[in-house]
């Protein structure tokens, strides 16, 4: 037995009518296929009353006249004969069924008949004629059909660009340019992002979550006359985390959250980026209290006037004008908080940094060793690691990495296992994947001289001696003269993590960056170009600690740096006199931890040896062949008090033999 369907007795809904393009194309293909088929089928031509009468009287050459009394018009048919020699030069064919018709203005309509009736009587018109009306709607509809069918393709068109029907939805179109393209995010999103994704960053998470705590239960905070915070703006380097934390906001609120980039308010048109400003704090006030996130905030808040005289764009001006008008202006905005982030606020408008607009300024900086960690156990979630992996010394080795970095790591790590067909990503995938992401890809393949080799070596060599050697040189990794991306050899230190950097690890460091040109010179006699990026880090160190810092004897306690961002970028803030003591200064300061790094080498000359020559062997070395040569070095890094004192492994190098283009610096 055969059970009804529920939805027998549902009848199906109608599609609702929606205006096609085609049909118009349908209107204005059958309206051209009219004209062409009526133009076809007959050729006519205009002559004058008395050229009408020759045709009659002496041609004889009309068999048919129509006459139209409204218009005072007649129409005379030709004879094949007659119409031949009038349109010899026409498509005109006799017996091919077209017409060939003259047509003349009448001097008098009421005489016509009877000049019909002498001309019958004559015998020289014997055929049909005919009295007619001209249809007045046929003549309007002809005269007015091409301006009706332009308007409807213009009515059309312009729908839509307006994003009206077919037009694709709101927000397309030239009517839509000033309309706010954020995106809406609500608690029914699929794709959530919480705290509990979100690792480190301690800091910048209680803010966070205290403005979303406010929207949670605004009574907690209102009572004792608190009142919500108008904004947050998110600042930090490049890849440590501030939009990941707006996803989490955007995840965590049960409010609306709208979504928008500081470029999309940047438009070609006058007026439209303040008219996007406009459209989306309209929608905000609708469906407040809500969040409003922009992220890259500098691109349309950037100081106002700074190049005013080097073309000054008035559009972004105006844009930013409006933005600040809307946060805090003669108009309120309860309900409505706004997140922002850069990585460039030295040169957003100060107007804009106001309290009462971004009333809190958090600084997302690049993670620290505990906070590397708590980020590395977030990103290894989902990686198949062996049970041996040492989460902490992963920490240890990426000083410096943001969270985006660490996540890079991971995946590389994970790609690397696949591609040797490993179970687990263990300890050497990801030793492997910070030396890729540092360097690049090793180029075994690439072709070396013994003399190369050697000098790569000895290079190599310089800078770990040195490094061993000096309170503050960063502790050394591993070092290799295999080539890796552009660079012919490399090595790897682990720096010390510091918040306040005295003058003597400055000095330290410049003095190891100068130990592989050292070696050149004191033991091959001669320097290469191997030493580029060295000179450079060292050069630009240096003129940090005379210029910045004030760690110069001559120039003391002067900094010239401009923490602002509108210093003239075509003068110096000090003369020629002051440049020429900071070039003397930064001479002298290179000078001597150049003569430094070659006391150093002398000193240890047969431990360098050693140790070069254990590179040419092996290629590549790490921290227990360095203590073995020069036993343990007498300093403890911070490092190691946090965590003790742990020996870096050492893996064999994977051969990787694509090729990369990846520039590397010595870290």
């Amino acid at each position: 037995m055969d059970f009804p369907s529920p939805n027998n007795n549902k009848q199906p809904k109608k599609a609702p009518f929606r205006f096609s393009l085609w049909w118009m194309y349908a209107i204005i293909f059958l309206f051209l296929g009219g004209i062409f088929y009526f133009d076809n089928n007959q050729v006519s031509k205009n002559v004058s009353y008395s050229d009408f009468e020759r045709y009659i009287e002496q041609d004889h050459g009309i068999t048919k006249i129509v006459v139209f009394t409204d218009k005072k018009v007649a129409e005379g048919y030709l004879t094949d004969s007659l119409a031949r020699a009038m349109f010899k030069n026409s498509s005109f064919e006799a017996g091919k069924g077209v017409d060939a018709i003259v047509r003349t203005n009448l001097p008098s309509a009421d005489k016509i008949s009877e000049k019909i009736e002498q001309w019958r009587k004559n015998g020289e018109f014997t055929g049909e004629v005919e009295f007619e009306q001209s249809s007045q709607f046929g003549n309007l509809l002809w005269s007015i059909l091409p301006f009706v069918l332009l308007l409807g393709v213009w009515f059309y068109i312009m729908r839509r660009m307006s994003g009206g029907a077919g037009g694709g939805g709101a927000g397309g179109g030239i009517f839509s340019v000033g309309k706010s393209k954020a995106m809406l995010f609500d608690k029914n999103n699929a794709d959530k992002v919480t705290f509990s994704d979100v690792a480190g960053l301690s800091e910048a998470k209680t803010e966070i979550e205290e403005i979303v705590e406010f929207l949670k239960n605004p009574k907690r905070y209102t009572n004792l006359g608190g009142k919500i915070p108008k904004g947050a703006l998110l600042v930090g380097p490049p890849g440590t985390g501030k939009t990941l934390l707006a996803k989490a906001v955007a995840g965590e609120a049960d409010v609306p959250f709208f979504s928008m980039s500081g470029s999309d308010f940047v438009e070609m048109f006058v007026g439209v980026g303040a008219s996007r400003v406009r459209d989306l704090f309209r929608q905000a006030k609708e469906k407040a209290p809500c969040i409003v996130f922009i992220d890259e905030i500098d691109a349309v808040g950037r100081a106002r006037g700074r190049n005013a005289g080097m073309g000054a764009n008035d559009e972004r001006e105006n844009t930013l004008n409006q933005l600040l008008t809307e946060m805090d202006g003669f108009g309120t905005n309860s309900g409505v908080i706004i997140l922002a982030a850069t990585n460039r606020a030295d040169i957003l408008d100060k107007a804009l940094m106001r309290a009462g607009r971004f009333d809190r300024q958090i600084y997302v900086d690049l993670p620290d060793l505990p906070d590397r960690v708590e980020i590395f156990k977030v990103h290894l979630r989902k990686i198949k690691t062996a049970a041996d992996l040492d989460v902490e010394l992963l920490a240890r080795q990426t000083p410096g990495f943001s969270g985006a970095d660490i996540a890079n790591v991971c995946n590389e790590a994970a790609l690397i296992a696949a591609r040797h067909n490993k179970e687990s990503v263990d300890t050497e995938d990801f030793n492997a994947a910070v030396d890729r992401i540092i360097g690049g890809l090793e180029k075994r393949n690439k072709i070396l001289t013994d003399d190369e080799k050697k000098s790569i070596a000895v290079h190599e060599a310089g800078h770990a001696t040195v490094s061993w050697h000096i309170r503050y040189g960063n502790p050394l990794v591993k070092v290799t003269i295999v080539p890796r991306g552009k660079a012919l050899g490399a090595a790897w230190y682990m720096p010390e993590e510091r918040q306040i950097v005295p003058s003597q690890v400055l000095l330290d460091d410049i003095c190891s960056l100068l130990g592989g040109r050292a070696a050149e010179e004191v033991f091959l006699g001669h320097v290469s170009t191997g030493a580029a990026n060295d000179l450079e880090r060292v050069t630009k160190q240096a003129y940090a600690m005379v210029v910045y810092y004030g760690m110069s004897d001559k120039i003391p306690n002067l900094s010239y740096y401009d923490s602002t961002g509108q210093a003239n970028m075509f003068t110096n803030p000090y003369s020629n006199e002051r440049a020429q003591v900071i070039d003397q200064e930064v001479s002298r300061i290179i000078a001597e931890q150049y003569e430094r790094a070659k006391t150093i080498l002398r000193e240890y000359a047969t431990g360098h040896a050693e140790l070069a020559n254990t590179l040419i062997t092996k290629e590549v070395i790490y921290t227990a062949d360095v203590e073995r040569i020069f036993g343990p070095r007498p300093w403890t890094s911070r490092t190691d008090e946090l965590f003790g004192h742990k020996e870096l492994p050492t893996p064999p190098p994977i051969d990787e033999s694509e090729p990369s283009d990846n520039q590397h610096q010595e870290s």
